[in-house]
């Protein structure tokens, strides 16, 4: 049985900032773009307090000094030798590894049985930290666009310490129910107005369209 495991570091280029400064450990972070302009990332402090990706930096100076968030620029040199790093761990821990981004994996799992899916995900979630002090999730299904989806619940839901599984269809129907659309690999803006429009508002919902719908407003994109 085929299965896809998706590795995610958190907060990526803030993490990295931190692997340098532990003192930044819990504090507000972000990390600016080529000279300064806009947010490209947050640490989960920033989050929590409401500021959005991309927020242009001159617009949040108040926002900075009231919460005393610490600033980066960007330093791309870092983060592509720290994303090294954490691939080169990847091939020496699993069978076959597809670097997908500067920090995102695609595993292929598909040697494992069901019951060995979660114990290896948390010995790569912690030998990856342990190695290169770089916190992830992981998210585990049998195609790579449920392995996003269980990532992204994996990362959103605290209690599931950074793993989710995605193990069988009852399994896939709660994940896909509790998804938001807008959230789902390849649905921007203006595909998640069109599928409000249809009463589209999970993932789940998604699936229940028909394909010539999907083919006809959304083009090959939707299939």
């Amino acid at each position: 049985m085929q299965w896809f495991g998706l590795l995610d570091c958190n907060n990526f280029y803030c993490s990295c900032e931190r692997i340098f400064s532990p003192t930044l450990q819990e504090q507000p972070v972000i990390v600016l773009s080529n000279n300064d302009g806009c947010i490209i990332s947050r640490s989960q402090e920033v989050k929590d307090l409401g500021v959005p990706m991309g927020a242009p930096a001159f617009k949040i100076r108040e926002f900075i000094k009231q919460h005393a968030v610490q600033v980066f620029s960007s330093n791309y040199t870092l983060y592509g030798d720290i994303s090294a790093r954490v691939m080169n761990t990847l091939n020496e821990l699993c069978p076959l590894v597809e670097v997908y981004s500067i920090d995102e994996a695609f595993l292929d799992l598909s040697i494992f049985p069901v019951a060995e899916l979660e114990p290896f995900a948390r010995k790569v979630r912690a030998t990856v930290r342990r190695w290169t002090k770089i916190p992830t999730c992981v998210g585990i299904a049998q195609t790579k666009t449920l392995a996003k989806v269980a990532n992204k619940i994996a990362k959103k839901n605290p209690a599931l310490d950074g793993v989710f599984v995605i193990q069988d269809d009852a399994a896939r129907i709660a994940a896909l129910a509790s998804f938001p659309i807008g959230d789902v690999w390849g649905i921007g803006r203006q595909y998640q107005e069109l599928l409000y429009k249809q009463g589209v508002r999970s993932a789940l919902d998604f699936t229940k369209l028909s394909d010539q719908w999907i083919k006809s407003q959304m083009t090959v994109t939707g299939c």
